[in-house]
This record gives C-alpha cells, structure tokens and sequence, in this order.
C-alpha cells in the first residue's frame, strides 16, 4: 500500500507477502481489493515457479496491514486470461455479486505433445462474507477447438443487459440467463476458420 498524498514523497504504509501476484487490480469496495494474476509456488530446486491463473480478495480497511481473505486458483500452469493485460475484458457489478473474466484454461500440461485448451467465461458469485463462488462456466467451443491455443470461440468480453449475460467471441455472440446461465440463444458471426492453428 502507497500513499500518494503528496506525489512527489510517495510513502510505503503496508505490504503483503504470500504466494503468486496479481496484474490488475478492481475496487470491491473502499475497503476492498480483487486482484488478478498468476498463482507462484516453490520449486524443487530452490526457484519460483509459475502456475494456474489466481484470483484474490484483499482486505485493505488498514492500509498498513492489507490481508488476503480469499483466493481461487484456476487451471495449470500456462492459464491465462485477457483480463491480465486488458481491464475491458474483466466484469464486475457489485450490486449483483457478479464477476465474470474470459479465461484460457490448461487442463493437461504435459511435458510431451500438446497441451488440452480450454477456453471461455468463468462465472463467479462473490461477496465479502463468502469471497468467490464458481456459478458456472460457459463455452464457445465445439470439437476438436480443445486443441486450439487461440481459438475464435475463445470468449473476449461479456456484458450483461437486464438479466442476460453475453459473452462475446469471434465465432459468436452467446447469451445466457444470468441466474440460472442456463443458454438462451447464440448469433454466429462471420469468421475465416482457416486463419486459426490448433497446436499440434
């Protein structure tokens, strides 16, 4: 935590040291933090490594003593999301406890051939009281774009409009019930396929 009352004598009031570190941070709430990064463990030879994508809640009500008071790790290492270097692509309304990001999961690193791809929206509940809660993922795969590194049925945005949530791709705009995500409809759009690669 900074304090940048005065810019030119920003002052260090509190620090947090714990596993992995976050790329984007979002306001919860004057007191609160959600933070989106990669999960960091200790490696066998002494080193850092990188793994799944992460996700904290952080209480900074005392700025000189921030706390993480949640966190969800998601997928294996090489997980990523577009929320990482793009803030548009991360959804949040507090007054509906709704937080969803476009996620590119890996389910299978191994160390010989491809790694299994999948790629869409989580859908989290979270609240102070119970941090984040998984509602449900939605996809625009089909097939074989398990394999694809970067699909155009990898989920970019989502929005919602009255209570249905949108979650856009280049193959396709899908819309789903924001309570229940059950699927409504999808609009596909017009996309050369063969411009797109599955690692192999």
């Amino acid at each position: 935590m900074i304090d940048l009352s005065d810019p030119e004598n920003p002052v260090v009031l509190g620090k947090l040291k714990i596993p992995g570190f976050s790329d984007y941070l979002h306001p919860y709430d004057e007191r609160h933090i959600i933070g989106i990064g990669k999960e960091t463990e200790e490696s066998s030879w002494g080193g850092v490594s990188i793994d799944g994508l992460k996700l904290a809640l952080f209480d900074v009500s005392d700025p000189e003593h921030p706390k993480e008071v949640d966190k969800v790790v998601i997928g294996e290492r090489g997980t990523d999301s577009e929320a990482l270097v793009d803030h548009k692509a991360f959804l949040f309304d507090r007054k509906r406890n709704l937080l969803v990001i476009p996620v590119r999961e890996v389910v299978d690193d191994r160390v010989y051939g491809p790694w299994e791809v999948w790629q869409g929206a989580y859908v989290f509940n979270l609240t102070i009281e119970d941090g984040f809660t998984l509602r449900g993922k939605i996809t625009h795969f089909e097939g074989e774009d398990k394999w694809y590194w970067h699909s155009p049925a990898a989920v970019r945005r989502s929005l919602y409009m009255d209570d249905v949530l949108y979650t856009i791709s280049e193959r396709c705009v899908k819309m789903n019930d924001l309570s229940t995500l059950h699927e409504i409809n999808e609009v596909e759009l017009p996309i050369d396929e063969k411009t797109y690669y599955p690692i192999r």
